[in-house]
């Protein structure tokens, strides 16, 4: 019989680093929340969290890195919102925090989640930043659980 790993959402004692961009913040800021009730509903202590709040989404890889580098950590939840504008920058600021991000993640072992929209216009951030099961931050958050008790298991 195959072995198989599974993670659940039973986070109880486990430690996440949260990192948000505060650009956007009409948008983090409801991303954020969705990641707080996620944690909490999987049964994190508000003393097991630990948030960083960066000025922009470039700046999340750099911040997720500092957070590993502690070795406090499960997992690590990185949030942001890029919208698309009028120049490429755009298309820079979404590759590299992408790239980061998930290097950071392979660099130090530990599940770094990419809770970062990026979006064409503001009807769609403002959609995926709502409350409840839809909420991009929630669904990170969750994920980070998920990922951080099947590496426990390992």
């Amino acid at each position: 019989m195959i072995e198989t790993f599974e993670g659940d959402h039973n986070a109880k004692g486990l430690r996440f680093g949260v990192v948000v961009s505060r650009f956007n913040d009409f948008i983090t800021s409801n991303l954020l929340t969705g990641a707080l009730e996620g944690f909490k509903e999987s049964g994190v202590e508000e003393t097991d969290l630990k948030i960083l709040k960066v000025p922009g989404a470039f700046e999340i890889p750099q911040a997720a890195k500092k957070l590993c580098s502690t070795e406090s950590f499960d997992a690590i939840v990185c949030l942001g919102a890029v919208i698309r504008g009028d120049t490429p920058h755009f298309d820079y600021i979404c590759a590299e925090t992408s790239r980061g991000i998930g290097q950071v993640g392979l660099d130090f072992n530990i599940p770094v989640l990419f809770g970062v929209l990026t979006t064409e216009n503001l009807e769609q951030a403002v959609a995926r930043s709502g409350s409840g099961s839809s909420n991009k931050g929630r669904e990170a958050a969750l994920a980070a659980v998920e990922m951080a008790t099947m590496y426990k298991k390992l």
